[in-house]
């Protein structure tokens, strides 16, 4: 090496020294290039997507079509009635997948590299909000074009939906909780799933979603009046027809809060843990 090269080489710290960084990413940054990452998953596992938007396209053809007239006479007044809780239902379903996406990342140790970087520490959990609102307001927009097609119509118009829309994804926030913790204790996917569902699917039958509950024995519409879920469907139905009082609206949002106010100080906790 001449003395050229080593002057050359000597003065390439120096050089680089009086470059500036670039400037750390910020925390929204953060949690937007996870949340693609989230909705990247659809590209390489294409059965999130499909069960996303057939599983409720298949309840809402078949329940309007094959219970309608027996539940409410005709198949246009039923689908009214259902089409708002068909969304809530689709929206508790669809956060199961936050805790399945977390469960398969923890198990494949992608959380370890992620500690690694320099970025939001939070950064993944946002990115799995940020997915879930995408896939909530995907799977919704469809069902609702659906529904409209079948002659479905928000008698409110475009604020009642915008508005409807608004609430599913406080709704999807909420619950999402609880899926995330399931994905941080649960390091199988498909038990996630399971026991996700075990516990969704009784909230959600149990419900004012299907039929309304003063057709059911007294012991069951005493819990089906109280349910959560059932206050959700209660708010989207009044938000959809211009008929929503405060009080519905924030009892629909009062189990979504719960669950963020009392789960994400556990969420924090089970992943400083690992």
């Amino acid at each position: 090496m001449n003395g050229a090269d080593k002057g050359s080489v000597a003065a390439t710290p120096a050089a680089l020294s009086n470059v500036a960084r670039p400037p750390r990413p910020s925390a929204f940054s953060n949690a937007l290039v996870f949340g693609w990452r989230a909705m990247l998953k659809f590209k390489h596992v294409p059965e999130q997507l499909f069960d996303l938007i057939m599983t409720p396209l298949m309840f809402t053809l078949l329940f309007t079509f094959v219970f309608g007239g027996a539940l409410a006479g005709s198949t246009g007044d039923y689908l009214q009635f259902f089409l708002p809780g068909i969304l809530v239902q689709t929206v508790v379903f669809n956060s199961v997948y936050s805790g399945m996406g977390l469960s398969t990342d923890l198990s494949k140790g992608l959380f370890e590299r992620f500690r690694s970087l320099p970025i939001w520490s939070l950064s993944p959990f946002a990115g799995l909000m940020v997915g879930d609102v995408l896939r909530h307001t995907i799977a919704g927009m469809i069902i609702l074009t659906v529904g409209l097609i079948l002659g479905y119509r928000p008698e409110a118009g475009l604020i009642g939906v915008i508005a409807s829309f608004l609430l599913l994804i406080a709704i999807g926030f909420g619950t999402g909780w609880i899926f995330i913790v399931l994905g941080l204790l649960i390091r199988t996917p498909m038990t996630v799933m399971t026991i996700g569902f075990t516990f969704i699917f009784p909230l959600v039958f149990a419900s004012n979603i299907m039929v309304r509950p003063e057709t059911m024995p007294g012991w069951l519409e005493a819990f089906v009046v109280r349910n959560p879920v059932s206050h959700m469907t209660t708010a989207l139905r009044g938000l959809m027809a211009g008929t929503a009082s405060s009080g519905d609206v924030l009892l629909a949002l009062l189990a979504p809060a719960l669950l963020t106010v009392v789960l994400s100080p556990v969420v924090l906790w089970l992943y400083r843990r690992e």
